[in-house]
């Protein structure tokens, strides 16, 4: 493993200790990752002083990197976004985040694992994975995003990880689906019986058919170069490019071929809200696509000492959408009117986040709220046309 990854495994594990990952003080490693700009060239990125941390309303200290809030449909394992590098965007296992972790009969399957096929298709099978490893291929790198992803976990539960798997549509086809056929119905194994205040039991989810090739949809075995880790569905998940986590089952143990009357399954049911229905619709052929619209955040905020005086880096990220965007635009209040800026490097891909930055002196010392949008208004966005990723700064020195 390299240098680095072992780098930021140690910045990690001081900040959760600290229990407040987003204010940092000066050092090395942090000096390290906050100076390469380059962006500007010739510019002198001036004396790091420090960071700042970002919240919404009120601080909220996050231990990143380390599982809490119960076992099973409860547990969740934040990845800390204020540390990513220009060259170093990919999450390692470790750190990336958790939703859920492995069910107990994920855990304690004996034998080799299978995938029960069945519904509308020429013959009901079950499939081996391990007679399905030859057709596995790299997939890229993706990102992947909780639905709830939310300010009290510091907007952490989201990363990215390069995929290895066989896609989705070359499983379909080599079962044959009749001409009554729609969708396919994947299923993973869940935490039957457990009683939680934030979940309902049930992994399952319904893809028309129409949609496979252009989604990328591919059941991953491997993740960063390295079998899939328990609480990422070992061995076997679903990986649903471009849509949210909820849609990425884990733990495949089904995949049922459907037809336009499919009953929407209850996890569609439980993350309609989430995932921008208009209603938690009775039938699976009325929900839209659970997708990620381009969005982005600010992770981090230096302060900084320059020839010309104090000056603050915002760092942030972009992601999301059908295609990589060159602009953003950015405020300071809501009674601001939004001020474009190139992002820069210019976004490669839309599959995973890029970093930007602004550089930026306010006038007075106070609370400031940093929100975004994307500078081409024909570019969906609904998340950032809410607010909802929106972070706030104080500022005590100008």
């Amino acid at each position: 493993m390299s240098q680095m990854h072992r780098s930021r495994r140690q910045v990690l594990a001081t900040f959760a200790a600290a229990g407040a990952a987003t204010l940092v003080d000066p050092g090395d490693v942090l000096a390290r990752l906050a100076a390469d700009v380059p962006c500007t060239p010739g510019q002198s990125a001036g004396e790091l002083l420090g960071t700042l941390p970002l919240f919404r309303n009120r601080p909220q200290p996050q231990a990143f990197g380390v599982k809490y809030g119960g076992p099973g449909l409860d547990a969740r394992l934040v990845t800390d976004l204020s540390i990513l590098e220009p060259h170093s965007l990919v999450t390692p296992n470790e750190l990336a985040f958790v939703r859920t972790e492995m069910p107990a009969a994920a855990a304690n399957h004996q034998g080799p694992w299978t995938l029960e096929t069945g519904g509308l298709v020429a013959q009901p099978a079950v499939l081996r994975l391990d007679d399905l490893m030859s057709r596995s291929q790299k997939m890229g790198p993706h990102l992947f995003e909780c639905s709830g992803n939310a300010n009290p976990s510091n907007f952490g539960l989201m990363s990215v990880a390069e995929w290895e798997g066989i896609p989705l549509a070359e499983i379909v086809a080599r079962l044959k689906p009749t001409k009554e056929a729609t969708a396919v119905l994947v299923s993973g194994y869940d935490h039957i019986g457990q009683v939680s205040q934030r979940s309902i039991v049930g992994a399952s989810w319904v893809f028309p058919l129409a949609s496979l090739d252009r989604l990328g949809a591919h059941l991953a075995i491997r993740m960063n170069g390295e079998p899939l880790p328990a609480d990422h569905g070992k061995p076997v998940r679903l990986v649903v490019p471009g849509w949210y986590g909820c849609t990425w089952i884990k733990w495949v143990n089904e995949i049922r071929l459907v037809g336009p009357d499919e009953p929407a399954t209850t996890q569609m049911v439980e993350f309609a809200n989430r995932t921008h229905q208009t209603e938690p619709h009775k039938y699976a052929r009325d929900y839209t696509p659970a997708d990620i619209q381009t969005a982005a955040t600010p992770v981090r905020v230096e302060k900084r000492k320059t020839s010309t005086g104090l000056e603050y880096r915002i760092v942030g990220i972009v992601w999301g959408g059908a295609r990589p965007v060159d602009r953003l635009a950015i405020r300071f209040g809501k009674d601001e009117a939004f001020m474009p800026f190139a992002i820069c490097p210019v976004p490669k891909t839309h599959t995973m986040w890029s970093l930007w930055e602004y550089r930026w002196k306010p006038t007075a010392p106070g609370t400031y709220d940093i929100a975004l949008e994307v500078a081409d208004q024909s570019v969906p966005q609904r998340r950032l046309k809410t607010g909802y990723y929106m972070r706030q700064v104080r500022i005590e020195e100008v």
